[in-house]
């Protein structure tokens, strides 16, 4: 039965490869991308297709017995990688379909087809991992809302900078500005404490502050600072939307307000779970 897991494994991880550098390939013929969300949606299917590929070594090769000293759960790993590129190539697909999809654009609709298949085989590895794991940081539901707040992060900074591309220079109000500042500051310590609960090593180093401690100090701070962002980003964003003469600007969208205003939403819901599960554990 492992045998057959082991090689329906790296037959799916060949696939998610292929369909990956098919989606990234073909808008690299129309040039060079300059647009924030299709920077982005490249670099999902980048990052996705190279997780395959390091995963599928490391298996193929045995490697991951090397890394058994500060990563014990190779299965965690890999359940939890999957499932992140699962996400992210899934939310790619829906932001290259809305942003660059049209019923004449033919090279955009095939990459969206490949990039929605490669979704949906990512989607059945994670499955198929997580029933082979059903425990570990990364496969469970604290691991899942980090990776989630991280995602959900990456599209919150290509929105922003699409809409800070399509206004007047003129126009870097503190308060929106002080917005961008709570995402990337937040965005580097989410994904820090992802890699301390993976590896041991740094687990046990950190373990004489409490690690449990820190998140719940860092959950604290990040609702405070994306309440923050929640109320400055629609006032002053909408605000200017009324005022300013959208159809003179290629680029300035009311979609971007919403997409930066709905995913600030989204993370503040998710560090308030996250805060909540904080003080449980605190409790317990």
């Amino acid at each position: 039965m492992c045998q057959y897991f082991r090689i329906l494994s790296n037959v799916l991880r060949l696939v998610e490869i292929i369909l990956c550098v098919l989606a990234l390939i073909i808008p690299l013929f129309r040039g060079r991308m300059v647009n924030p969300y299709g920077i982005y949606c490249q670099f999902v299917w980048v990052f996705s297709a190279a997780v395959a590929v390091v995963l599928l070594v490391f298996e193929i090769r045995a490697l991951n017995v090397l890394l058994a000293a500060c990563l014990p759960d190779w299965d965690d790993l890999c359940c939890g990688l999957t499932m992140l590129c699962a996400f992210m190539v899934t939310a790619a697909t829906l932001i290259f379909a809305i942003v660059f999809g049209c019923l004449s654009c033919i090279s955009s609709s095939f990459c969206v087809i490949f990039s929605l298949a490669a979704a949906v085989v990512f989607l059945v590895d994670s499955v198929l991992r997580k029933m082979k794991c059903p425990k570990g940081y990364l496969s469970n539901l604290r691991g899942i809302l980090r990776l989630t707040e991280a995602v959900v992060t990456c599209v919150v900074l290509a929105g922003s900078t699409n809409y800070f591309l399509g206004v007047e220079k003129e126009f870097r109000p503190p308060a929106m500005v002080w917005c961008i500042v709570v995402y990337v500051v937040c965005f580097p310590v989410t994904v820090l404490i992802v890699i301390v609960n993976l590896c041991s090593l740094l687990k046990g180093f950190i373990a004489c502050i409490g690690l449990n401690k820190l998140e719940l100090v860092f959950n604290i701070v990040a609702v405070i600072l994306y309440l923050s962002a929640l109320i400055l980003w629609p006032v002053f964003g909408y605000k200017h939307y009324r005022e300013y003469n959208p159809p003179n600007c290629d680029y300035c969208r009311h979609d971007d307000l919403d997409v930066v205003t709905v995913g600030t939403v989204v993370n503040l819901v998710l560090y308030v779970v996250d805060l909540v599960f904080s003080v449980l554990d605190r409790k317990l």
